[in-house]
């Protein structure tokens, strides 16, 4: 480890994870990433999970869990804590079995905030009123009971909720939690934790304090930041991000597993080498990336790198 990194990671270890989510086959802005979060604990002396989001149930399919193994393995990637195939994610791993985590953390929200409310708006209602997809606040005062069927909990959000994440490379950058979510579903109608708070309770479940995202989670790191605040949740309130650039198609677009962008399992059977994503994420760090083949080679080249690459002081 060279002496910038060694610098680095004498002030903060890192827990750090990949959490895909298995609702379509995996593309190169997944495996870019998965990379990118690989090298970040490899090089600073820190632990990897995997966490597999599998909550949206009706979206998951065995294939799509398979998918993520059979992309780990093909990129060379290991990590540190987490299930190590398909039936050891289904056995103690799926997020069915933290769902109590969630629950409580709802709970909580609910009986330490007056901000939770109930919202029986449908999608159609929501775009109907606010063409952005933004909710408007239609059910804010209705004051529908929480416990009543069928209607989602949301999270009344204040205008002055602003959040500046720690984020390693994107320095300062003030989120408005209300301007970019607003006020944002954290128990689905059918129940179920929405993915904010089981995200966050995952998070601070594991202990993880480096999270490395695509810039389209911003709002998401944002609306997060903000609830573990409100629950005094210190350890992911201080967390550090690395909020990376998307990559896109030929049209200029962000791949997308449900636009239907190329498919690692695609790539994979028709016999190519990962080599290209390891050199997009060599040359998006500044370094050497024409003899990069491996992650190995990544790592070799990231550690000989003089500057420190992710400042996580």
């Amino acid at each position: 480890m060279n002496t910038a990194t060694h610098e680095a990671s004498k002030h903060r270890i890192t827990k750090t994870r990949l959490a895909p989510t298995p609702s379509g086959f995996l593309h190169a802005g997944n495996a870019f990433s998965f990379v990118l979060t690989w090298l970040l604990a490899r090089q600073t002396g820190g632990s990897l999970l995997l966490r597999i989001d599998d909550l949206d149930s009706d979206r998951v399919r065995p294939a799509y869990i398979a998918d993520v193994f059979e992309t780990l393995h093909w990129l060379g990637l290991d990590w540190d804590d987490g299930p190590r195939n398909p039936e050891e994610f289904a056995e103690r791993f799926s997020q069915t079995h933290r769902l109590g985590l969630y629950h409580d953390l709802l709970r909580r929200l609910r009986t330490e905030t007056d901000l939770v409310y109930a919202c029986d708006c449908s999608r159609a209602k929501i775009l109907k009123n606010a063409p952005n997809g933004l909710y408007p606040g239609t059910c804010r005062h209705r004051n529908l009971p929480l416990d009543a069927p069928g209607v989602a909990w949301r999270i009344r959000v204040p205008e002055n909720a602003h959040i500046t994440p720690n984020d390693i490379r994107r320095k300062d950058e003030t989120c408005n939690v209300a301007a970019l979510m607003g006020d944002f579903v954290v128990r689905r109608k059918d129940g179920v934790p929405a993915y904010q708070v089981a995200s966050l309770a995952d998070d601070l479940h594991f202990g993880i304090n480096c999270i490395v995202r695509g810039a389209d989670l911003l709002p998401s790191t944002a609306a997060q930041v903000w609830l573990a605040q409100l629950l005094g949740a210190d350890a992911f309130a201080n967390a550090a991000f690395h909020h990376h650039p998307l990559l896109t198609d030929e049209t200029g677009s962000k791949l997308s597993k449900s636009a239907g962008a190329a498919s690692l399992k695609a790539v994979r059977e028709a016999g190519q080498s990962p080599a290209g994503i390891f050199r997009r994420v060599a040359r998006y760090l500044g370094l050497p990336a024409e003899s990069i083949e491996t992650a190995q080679d990544l790592l070799r080249t990231a550690t000989g790198h003089k500057a420190d690459l992710w400042n996580l002081r």
